[in-house]
């Protein structure tokens, strides 16, 4: 007795589920994604073979590029907008509202702080050109110079950020005196533990750090 023949029918799978996902996740990683600021200075740093991992998050940036011009940051949007208001009010700059918040949401900060209202109000393409020509953050070897404005941002930073680690950028070609005012300004403010971020390289054979290196692979 022969068998019923069942019809062969092509399988149909909705996909309209699947583009609706992809969509959705398209939409959500574009109006989530915080896109860096752009900074004012490209440095190049020295090389080095240590290798320490910097942290993703609450970190002060102090850059020094090749004219010894410093340039001053952190990475959180909101501190940086509790950063602003501290300075503001200690300094009297009389910044405005929308101003504290084109800094809450720029980058680098290279400027005195007497052109700093200036500066906040002037457009993207403005602040790029004064960059340019800036002469960088006024800095001494004292915390308590009029002078070491460095010394203020910094101050403010840690009043607002307790936990911010301090990273110095430093290009290979600046000078020893532009670092070194840098560091004499944490050791005044009592900060002895900070980060000099340079380019990893391998270790020269022969050295003792390569030896040592040699001996923690082995065991």
């Amino acid at each position: 007795m022969g068998h019923a023949k069942i019809p062969r029918k092509s399988t149909n799978i909705d996909m309209t589920a699947m583009c609706d996902v992809a969509f959705l996740l398209l939409t959500f990683f574009m109006l989530a994604t915080k896109f860096k600021p752009e900074e004012p200075v490209i440095v190049r740093t020295p090389s080095s073979i240590s290798s320490v991992p910097l942290p993703d998050n609450d970190v002060m940036m102090l850059t020094v590029d090749t004219k010894g011009r410093i340039f001053f940051a952190i990475d959180n949007k909101l501190k940086r907008k509790a950063l602003i208001e501290d300075i503001n009010a200690e300094r009297s700059l009389n910044l405005s509202a929308t101003e504290m918040n084109a800094f809450a949401i720029g980058a680098s900060v290279g400027i005195p702080l007497n052109q700093l209202k200036s500066y906040l109000g002037s457009s993207p393409e403005q602040q790029k050109s004064i960059d340019q020509g800036t002469q960088g953050i006024p800095t001494d070897t004292t915390v308590t110079s009029p002078n070491n404005e460095l010394a203020s941002w910094i101050k403010s930073a840690r009043n607002t950020n307790p936990k911010l680690r301090i990273c110095i950028k430093a290009d290979g070609d600046a000078s020893y005196p532009s670092v070194s005012k840098i560091v004499k300004t944490l050791e005044g403010w009592k900060i002895f533990k900070f980060n000099l971020i340079t380019n990893l390289k391998s270790i020269p054979e022969g050295t003792a750090a390569f030896a040592e290196a040699n001996a923690a692979k082995k065991e």
